[in-house]
């Protein structure tokens, strides 16, 4: 008698669970809106505008209630949370659930895809790179996160949480290591490498040991999807999920299905996920290590690349290292987290902290200012002019044209965010809105012994190692949080850029003439999370001062025109296939695009694939006169059922008759075979 047995599925907890479990929710909701003709959010190039989709995007929900207070944290894959999305989400669940879900105890996280939708900002700077206040793109965001925390407060059932972090290598790469080995050697000393190369990982289960879902942390930037995508894109982080999603949730069609994975980034400030490096496109040679730069060219031909053949392969290979070690990870944990769950939130105004090094000395932030090396960019992305990265000194040529046409920098704000030579002072610019935001969330919440610190922007791996230090030694004042797990999670609540260690910030690479509030913004920030997480540890969040509550402007605009009045091609209608399939392949919520297999036993066909699968590629291209084209492309993967298949697209065009109509089309191509080989006919 053979007997072959496998491990199962969900590893039955050798702990019985505890007498009063966690509540649990967790949901999962399309927050894709447009995609074309809007600007993408994360290169700052309006120039970069959708037109098409690789993969949808989604708002992933978390509910924890320990019977007396309650948690959430939402990860959507867009660029970053600005302010007026976050304040638009709150508004809608106070209509919604009153208090349940307020500032104190919610934290919204975005996964910095640089391949997502842009024109959901209320500031000056960014409305400006982003084509203005874009209502069609902001509502489906805030529609989504809102969707998502509805769908796990509807499923909350009592579960189990377990912790567990391991260690990724190889999948990322710190992009300003000049800066980094500015920080004091004996700190350095401490770490391994440049980067954190930590992966934390909370698997969620109901008490049958059923999973119910996974959220992960690791220090990455979404770019794999390089400056040249103009598809909308979940990227490294979004595969993670998607490979995770699919594999629990048997049978769905991605973006359905109970089980919710989400990955957030961390501490990814300085690191990229191009671990090959930058070179110069140009003559194939290593660019300059100072300043990221090549002798022809300059900023704009140092690119890094990544592992991969092209920007999808390498968006594979990043996203599937992840997953991997996060499934790995998911099986075998077992230290369960218990205990109350706690939240403490605070609006700051970052332009005017004093910061207490020492019981003499003291220093203070700055009014938001960016340098010269925050027009370099980076080597996931340069910019077009003359800047370099690491410029301590500025540019006659440009200051010139800076004072001409926005004024110079005061004689404080010079002195204040010395070393950095001010390119844009934005906190002096405050027409026809403020530039940047004064009034910045500080947030944590605690779920047993782990703490997610909400960091409203972009912090490098040093300036992420800071926050957490002092975040676990404030609460491991308090026995119950001994051995406490804190993890950073970035670009959460409201965007402020970066935020380098004050050693990090002399070099003035890109993160640091990006770090808004000056050298002492790390220190001011951790000034406040330590705060925050004395508060909890001492069970003072009740006394805590809620802050200056930040703007809600009105009359945002948008930079975009109406959209035209669509028009087919001469002869043909709108749905018609221009290029049909090929009659034969060898095997290698909403949507745009269907891939469909026919069942000839009961002759219907069933939808295999969506533009929300990562097989499917939907390219949208705008012509002249109004005549715009759609590409699908559907990659077969070796896993394909042989059998009888056809692609649909859907879509809507406008017309005019007396007032603007939009009516629904759809095409389809011929019906075609997939074969697993060509004599199989």
């Amino acid at each position: 008698l053979w007997v072959v047995s496998s491990e199962p599925e969900e590893p039955t907890p050798s702990v019985p669970p505890p007498e009063n479990p966690y509540l649990i929710g967790v949901g999962r909701a399309d927050c894709t809106g447009p995609v074309a003709d809007v600007p993408l959010m994360g290169y700052a190039n309006p120039d970069q505008t959708a037109g098409g989709i690789h993969t949808r995007l989604f708002s992933r929900a978390f509910i924890v209630d320990d019977g007396s207070k309650r948690v959430v944290f939402v990860t959507a894959e867009i660029g970053m949370i600005s302010q007026r999305l976050r304040l638009e989400v709150l508004k809608e669940l106070e209509l919604k659930y009153g208090d349940l879900y307020r500032q104190e105890n919610v934290i919204l996280s975005g996964t910095h895809t640089h391949s997502g939708l842009a024109g959901y900002f209320q500031y000056t700077l960014f409305i400006i790179t982003s084509k203005g206040y874009i209502k069609s793109s902001i509502q489906p965001i805030v529609n989504g996160i809102v969707k998502s925390i509805d769908v796990a407060h509807k499923n909350m059932r009592p579960g189990r949480i377990f912790v567990s972090k391991g260690e990724i290598v190889g999948s990322n790469l710190n992009r300003s290591p000049h800066s980094y080995l500015n920080n004091p050697e004996e700190e350095r000393n401490r770490y391994k490498s440049n980067t954190d190369e930590q992966i934390v990982t909370l698997k969620f289960t109901d008490l049958d040991g059923d999973g119910m879902g996974v959220f992960s942390w690791f220090a990455v930037h979404p770019v794999s999807m390089n400056y040249t995508n103009r598809m909308v894109s979940s990227d490294n982080l979004g595969y993670a999920s998607y490979l995770f999603e699919q594999e629990k949730n048997i049978g769905y069609l991605p973006g359905e299905g109970p089980f919710v994975a989400a990955f957030a980034t961390a501490n990814s400030g300085d690191v990229t996920p191009n671990t090959r490096g930058p070179y110069c496109i140009n003559t194939g040679e290593r660019c300059d290590y100072l300043n990221s730069s090549c002798p022809i060219g300059g900023t704009r031909m140092c690119v890094a690349f990544g592992p991969g053949n092209d920007i999808f392969d390498s968006t594979r290979i990043i996203g599937e290292n992840i997953y991997r070690k996060a499934k790995e990870l998911y099986g075998s944990a077992k230290q369960e987290l218990r205990g109350s769950v706690h939240a403490a939130h605070q609006w700051v105004n970052m332009t005017d902290v004093t910061v207490q090094l020492d019981s003499t000395h003291s220093v203070k932030t700055c009014k938001p200012a960016l340098g010269h090396s925050f027009a370099a960019g980076t080597i996931d992305g340069g910019g077009d002019l003359n800047f370099t990265q690491g410029a301590v000194e500025g540019d006659p040529f440009w200051d010139g044209i800076r004072d001409a046409l926005l004024g110079a920098p005061s004689k404080e704000i010079q002195e204040c965010q010395n070393p950095k030579p001010i390119l844009f002072s934005t906190g002096e610019m405050n027409w026809p809105f403020p530039w940047h935001p004064d009034i910045v969330d500080v947030q944590i919440i605690t779920i047993g012994s782990v703490a997610i610190v909400a960091v409203p922007g972009e912090a490098t791996t040093m300036s992420g190692r800071r926050i957490r230090e002092g975040v676990k030694q404030e609460l491991e004042k308090n026995a119950a949080f001994t051995n406490s797990e804190v993890v950073i999670t970035g670009l959460c609540n409201i965007y402020t850029h970066y935020i380098t260690t004050y050693e990090e910030y002399q070099v003035q690479r890109y993160e640091g003439a990006s770090t808004i509030y000056g050298p002492h913004t790390l220190s001011a920030y951790i000034q406040h999370f330590r705060g925050l997480a004395r508060a909890i540890a001492e069970g003072k969040v009740g006394e805590l001062p809620k802050g200056p509550e930040p703007p809600f402007f009105s009359n945002l605009f948008s930079l975009l025109g109406e959209p035209p009045v669509d028009r087919s091609p001469e002869n043909t209608t709108f749905g018609d296939v221009l290029q049909q399939v090929h009659p034969v392949y060898k095997v290698r919520d909403k949507t745009f695009v269907t891939v469909e297999k026919f069942h000839n036993s009961t002759s219907t066909w069933e939808v295999v694939h969506t533009d929300a699968s990562w097989e499917t590629r939907f390219y949208w291209i705008k012509g002249t006169a109004n005549q715009s084209n759609a590409t699908v492309e559907w990659h077969i993967p070796l896993s394909a059922e042989s059998g009888t298949y056809r692609i649909r697209h859907f879509g809507h065009y406008k017309q005019r008759v007396i007032f603007p109509v939009i009516t629904a089309y759809e095409g389809s191509s011929h019906t075609f075979r997939v074969t697993k080989t060509l004599y199989s006919l």
